[in-house]
């Protein structure tokens, strides 16, 4: 089955996994993680309904006490999980995926991240085994707490002062932000549609912040947000509808952090971060530490290093005050205040975000082959053979850092991709560095 991954088990529904694999799964989870008080949510997928029915049914045929959410995002599941004190739960979404997909999130106690290293792959292994149903049937009731998740996220809340326009992406988000922002924002496609008819619930693909662009601009608007299928990544554009790298947006936030609430410790960010957010912290008091992509590994290292906040490139904010998981929606409250904040002050969204980008950076580059090892050798051993590095990290792929640029390439946890990403102190240099990267990956294929 191809659908068990790093973080999660995702996949192309029926093709990637069916109605009895899930059925299996749900059988299976409570005994090898000895759960018995089971949290379940789902996004609204077409599929969702039917995955979460066979889930359920393995559960209870487990013998297990099931809690049905119903229709949420996945941060309001990481939030029942630890508010609520259970042993295991489980969100049914693909995330940003588009519409033939589906999966299922699972998380521990006080919403700590289940990945394969973690458990997925014990699950993997007794799906192959036809469950025997115990004698003792569990039981199921319905858990209804988004009240409360809105109240928790509102003690974080400023009133906005500015026009804004926020895209929902026909995903989960549109179950709380009305009840969050109001009626100040312009809403784009805020109606819940699992088939995602205006474009996919993906805001890293350019393409589908089209509608959000355009708005932001027609709209003399301060700012734009777009969120993800599930509402656990949030990105925004400036004023002039230009995409804000999502990891600079980490730096943005030692002002709430750092210095609004004096706050001193550590930010987790993940191994492609541009070197502008350690610099930029670090007068704050904020100390960076960089480690592997994905929530199954920031949301366990916040929590290790008892971090303040962390965040990734691809959208993902983690916060201690969420139990070290992330939520799009808190940070796009923390994040629009600050916006406010400048604001206020006569500073653009565009200006606050020009302070803080120091560099030229090429975006994370994807090549679909399938000699991603030998690929990245070779592109290490070319440059490492040329000048000894400043720095390397070697988790994730690499990252090797030298006095005028840096890179990453890593073999993708979810997808049949290698990535790449360079950062660089001026356009020539990038230039040429991505060039000649290119040039030896290319030669894998």
């Amino acid at each position: 089955m191809g659908a068990f991954h790093a973080y999660d088990i995702r996949g192309i529904w029926q093709k990637d996994f069916n109605e009895e694999d899930v059925y299996r799964i749900g059988f299976y989870l409570p005994q090898i993680f000895q759960a018995k008080k089971i949290l379940v949510g789902r996004d609204v997928r077409t599929s969702s309904p039917i995955i979460h029915d066979r889930l359920i049914g393995g559960l209870i045929d487990a013998g297990a006490e099931v809690y049905d959410a119903g229709l949420t995002t996945t941060p309001m599941i990481y939030w029942g999980t630890a508010t609520y004190d259970f042993d295991l739960s489980i969100m049914i979404t693909a995330s940003h995926n588009p519409a033939e997909y589906n999966g299922l999130k699972v998380s521990g106690k006080n919403a700590t991240p289940i990945g394969y290293d973690s458990g997925l792959k014990l699950v993997e292994e007794a799906i192959k085994t036809p469950p025997m149903p115990t004698s003792h049937k569990g039981t199921i009731q319905s858990l209804d707490y988004k009240q409360q998740y809105i109240n928790f996220l509102k003690k974080f809340l400023e009133p906005l002062q500015f026009p804004i326009v926020i895209d929902c992406s026909n995903g989960m988000a549109s179950l709380l932000v009305k009840e969050i922002f109001g009626d100040k924002p312009y809403y784009l496609f805020d109606e819940l549609d699992g088939r995602f008819p205006n474009h996919e619930p993906n805001p890293l693909i350019q393409a589908n912040l089209i509608a959000l662009k355009n708005t932001v601009r027609e709209k003399h608007a301060a700012f734009g947000m777009i969120f993800d299928g599930d509402a656990d990544r949030v990105m925004f554009v400036d004023e002039r509808g230009e995409f804000i790298p999502p990891d600079l947006l980490i730096a943005l936030m030692g002002h709430y952090f750092l210095e609004k609430r004096g706050e001193k410790g550590k930010i987790v960010v993940d191994i492609r971060t541009s070197k502008a957010v350690s610099e930029y912290l670090a007068p704050m008091g904020g100390e960076v530490v960089i480690w592997r992509v994905g929530r199954a590994f920031a949301a366990t290292k916040l929590k290790e290093i008892n971090g303040i906040y962390g965040g990734e490139l691809a959208g993902h904010y983690y916060f201690r005050d969420f139990f070290f998981s992330d939520s799009a929606m808190l940070s796009a409250i923390i994040i629009s205040q600050l916006f406010q904040q400048f604001l206020v002050q006569g500073k653009k969204v565009s200006d606050v975000i020009a302070s803080i980008k120091k560099y030229e950076n090429s975006g994370e580059i994807n090549f679909k082959i399938e000699r991603k090892k030998e690929a990245i050798e070779a592109v290490v051993k070319h440059f490492t053979d040329q000048e000894k590095p400043t720095l390397i990290l070697d988790f994730d792929g690499y990252r090797l850092e030298y006095k005028d640029w840096w890179f990453n390439i890593r073999p993708s946890n979810t997808e049949p991709y290698l990535r790449l990403l360079v950062e660089a102190t001026s356009q020539e240099i990038l230039q040429e560095k991505v060039k000649t990267i290119v040039s030896i990956i290319k030669s894998f294929s």
